[in-house]
């Protein structure tokens, strides 16, 4: 059969009916193949870009799982979710309102890279709503997270300087880029050296101009954390909305 003959310009048009979407134009462009509803062609597009960036995202998160392993989130801390975080007063409401918004709309921070501060007195929940945060991305949107301590952060980079590491300072950098939530506990335990200012410096000024979100958690004053951290960086986390969450009330632990 000569191909020119089943080519129909301009097409065949014809009146069909959706299940779903009701009356359309079909069209027949070649032999007698007609044209699908256009909304329901649309659906499946759309839900074939859904799969398709789901499974990326699965192969994404294997990878990390791969270079990484654990998210580094403490054992203690497994079962520590946002739906066991108790908050009797105002302060804390806050807190875990802030958290739960900032859980459930992550998708949202990851396009702006939108950061938060954690500040205040020991033993206030930090860690248990930071944790919470990781442990739902994780669960509900296969994200990936990386809980570390500064002081971890920083002997990491210096470690990949030794020759028998296979990890060298640039893998270790990306490494902590790389998880879409970077969780970084006890700020000011360090030494606040410009040694170690520079370290994290790249860390989150990577991880900014990726637009991948931080959260700092500090028992310190919201100055000594800037001390200890540098201007640069405080900026960076202040930028697209960055939030400061103060713990101002009482210790839990011992209670």
């Amino acid at each position: 059969m000569n191909i020119k003959t089943m080519i129909h310009s301009p097409p065949k048009v014809r009146a069909a009916t959706c299940e779903k979407h009701g009356a359309f134009e079909a069209k027949c462009h070649l032999s007698d193949i007609w044209t699908k509803c256009p909304h329901c062609a649309q659906d499946e597009r759309q839900a074939a870009e859904a799969l398709e960036q789901a499974r990326k995202r699965e192969e994404r998160l294997r990878e990390w799982q791969a270079r990484i392993g654990q998210s580094g989130i403490p054992e203690r801390f497994h079962e520590r979710t946002l739906g066991t975080f108790v908050a009797d007063n105002d302060a804390q409401r806050y807190a875990l309102a802030f958290s739960k918004a900032y859980a459930d709309t992550f998708d949202q921070v990851l396009k702006t890279g939108r950061s938060a501060m954690f500040i205040g007195k020991p033993g206030t929940g930090k860690t248990h709503l930071a944790a919470g945060i990781g442990l739902q991305i994780m669960r509900e949107q296969r994200r990936s997270v990386l809980f570390t301590t500064v002081m971890r952060a920083v002997r990491r980079v210096k470690d990949s300087w030794s020759r028998d590491n296979p990890e060298n300072e640039g893998k270790a950098i990306a490494a902590m880029v790389f998880p879409d939530l970077l969780i970084l506990d006890e700020v000011g335990v360090q030494f606040g050296s410009e040694f170690e200012k520079n370290i994290l410096f790249d860390v989150l000024n990577e991880r900014y101009e990726k637009r991948r979100p931080v959260l700092l958690l500090s028992n310190l004053h919201k100055d000594d954390v800037t001390a200890h951290l540098g201007e640069r960086i405080i900026d960076r986390l202040r930028e697209d909305g960055g939030k400061l969450i103060p713990f101002t009330w009482d210790s839990h632990r011992g209670k």
